[in-house]
């Protein structure tokens, strides 16, 4: 790798630093391929990304970067795992890492928060993006069903009164 093309790897590592949400910095040594490839899949599905660098590259990005913290995790064989939404990337490592005893997370930083391996986990644990506004999304629309069961409740109620009285006249 020339010159050239470390200072390029620089600057994507250091794009990624400041626009991704979350980082987490893991080991993956003794992954095979394949399980690179389906813990790449797995990110990607959730909206995240995997990238392998150089440890001493990424600790040129991370200079002057609000996480630069991280810097002393950067130690082995490490890989990066990112997203732009806070919780994407922590969720899926943490999950692989249950599931594959090879990938071992180290930690990572949310902003400007470091995030030792507890912490990793505790925002794994957290609501996403999406499970967010599902959820506020069923709160405001909630209120909008209730008015309308309340609005047609006096209707229906008034309609089996009269079918009522009607009843008891024809019997009478």
């Amino acid at each position: 790798m020339d010159r050239a093309q470390k200072e390029k790897v620089v600057e994507e590592l250091g794009q990624i630093f400041e626009s991704s949400g979350v980082v987490v910095v893991s080991h993956y040594e003794g992954l095979t391929v394949a399980e690179m490839q389906d813990l790449r899949a797995q990110m990607r599905e959730a909206g995240g990304s995997v990238r392998v660098a150089k440890n001493r590259l990424a600790k040129i990005a991370l200079d002057g970067k609000s996480c630069a913290g991280i810097a002393d995790l950067m130690t082995g064989m490490t890989v990066l795992s990112f997203s732009e939404d806070p919780v994407a990337a922590a969720k899926v490592a943490e999950e692989y890492a249950k599931k594959n005893d090879k990938f071992v997370i180290l930690g990572g930083a949310m902003g400007d928060t470091i995030l030792d391996r507890d912490g990793v986990k505790a925002v794994s644990s957290m609501p996403s993006r999406e499970e967010l506004i599902a959820s506020i999304v069923g709160c405001i629309g909630a209120p909008a069903s209730n008015i309308a069961g309340a609005i047609g409740a006096p209707a229906s109620n008034i309609a089996s009164i009269l079918s009522t009285i009607e009843e008891k006249a024809e019997a009478a």
